[in-house]
């Protein structure tokens, strides 16, 4: 679980509690009857409500380096004591990680096996971060067992810690020059067995594409017809054998992967992406009966958008609507929004309809203006 993975607005901050606090140092003391726990609580709890998520984490950190034997190796065992805990879980373990990637940045043969542990409690992406930087090789040698690994977090850890752009997480410039190392190990993750971390692969994927499009198009490309290639392949002939047997990646999933690792070149109307997941940029469609209603509101309210597509033969459509939002003195770059898969068969209206509200969010503010709405199919704008 990691704050990423949350739904809505919610404040996150209120995670790391001060209550959250008392049972990450009741569970360690349970570990280690040497744990100074009130002082490690006093030190954690000062001002914390007071703080922001991060700033939260880094607090209670601090108060884990004081408290925490010297020695990291001593310290490790602590904490691998308390790993077997029922109630050593969840957020709690937040600020764990992050000790870890603080105390034992100069023990990595230390601090990589105990992150490979804790990760299954919550994910150490942010905490093997500086490891990379700091440890390239020696993480890597990680990476190589994690791969391997039954656990598919510590298999995910591989593919969501290594990612150039992780949102919330410090930025690593050498894979954002060169992601070449990262895709080396994605190249091995993408049939993964578990959902969870093929999604993960996905998202590593979109992050190569906004600096190294070329890139990630070849990447995709290359799992796409591996899996067409090996989908199914002649077996030897033996008794009630019938000569072929299913081997190699699945074609469903690698195409689920490359769709999800390709969506932000799709919204922007790549041309080259859309080819490759079978949508045609140059299709001959038209649209009529584009209205959106009502003309003025207040915001948070809501638009409803209708339109109609028509094709002269039967066309894979990927459907999407395009919102310009005013800004503080113009109206801003659109952000895309999904509509619909489909296939438009030659002499048919389809019509779609959507209700669009117009409200704030997290990551957006709502300024009074003009707001423009396009229709965009296959990559181009229809109107």
């Amino acid at each position: 679980m990691t704050p990423s993975g949350g739904s809505g607005s919610r404040d996150f901050k209120d995670r790391i509690s001060p209550r959250a606090v008392e049972e990450l140092g009741s569970a360690l003391n349970e570990a280690w009857s040497g744990f100074p726990q009130a002082e490690f609580i006093d030190r954690a709890q000062d001002g914390l409500t007071g703080l922001e998520l991060k700033a939260r984490v880094g607090q209670v950190s601090d108060a884990l380096r004081e408290a925490m034997p010297r020695d990291f190796e001593r310290a490790a065992e602590v904490v691998r004591a308390a790993v077997a805990l029922p109630a050593f879980d969840g957020w709690i373990v937040y600020p764990v990680d992050d000790w870890v990637a603080r105390a034992g940045i100069e023990d990595p043969d230390t601090a990589l096996p105990l992150l490979g542990e804790l990760t299954s409690l919550w994910s150490a992406e942010f905490a093997i971060r500086p490891f990379i930087e700091a440890h390239p090789e020696r993480t890597f040698e990680e990476f190589d067992l994690w791969i391997e690994s039954r656990d598919e977090h510590r298999r995910r850890l591989v593919s969501e810690g290594s990612r150039p752009r992780l949102p919330w997480g410090r930025q690593l410039q050498a894979f954002i020059a060169d992601p070449r190392p990262t895709i080396a190990l994605l190249d091995r993750l993408v049939d993964d067995p578990s959902a969870y971390v093929r999604r993960s692969v996905a998202n590593h994927l979109n992050d190569i594409s906004k600096d190294h499009p070329d890139l990630a198009l070849e990447t995709a490309e290359g799992w796409l017809a591996a899996a067409e290639a090996t989908e199914r392949r002649p077996a030897p002939s033996g008794p009630g054998d019938d000569g072929e047997t299913e081997t190699g990646p699945d074609p469903a999933r690698r195409k689920w992967v490359v769709s999800h690792g390709l969506r932000s070149m799709v919204k922007d109307g790549d041309p080259e992406a859309l080819r490759l997941l079978g949508f045609d940029p140059d299709a001959r469609l038209s649209l009529t009966a584009f209205s959106v209603a009502p003309q003025r509101i207040e915001i948070g309210e809501a638009v409803t958008i209708e339109f109609a597509l028509t094709a002269e033969q039967p066309t894979p459509a990927m459907v999407d609507y395009r919102v310009h939002h005013a800004g503080a003195t113009t109206v801003r770059k659109p952000k895309v929004f999904k509509l619909k898969r489909t296939v438009l068969e030659p002499g048919v209206a389809t019509e779609f309809r959507r209700e669009h509200s117009i409200r704030e969010v997290s990551v957006r503010r709502i300024h009074p203006g003009p707001h423009l709405i396009e229709v965009q199919v296959n990559g181009k704008v229809l109107a």
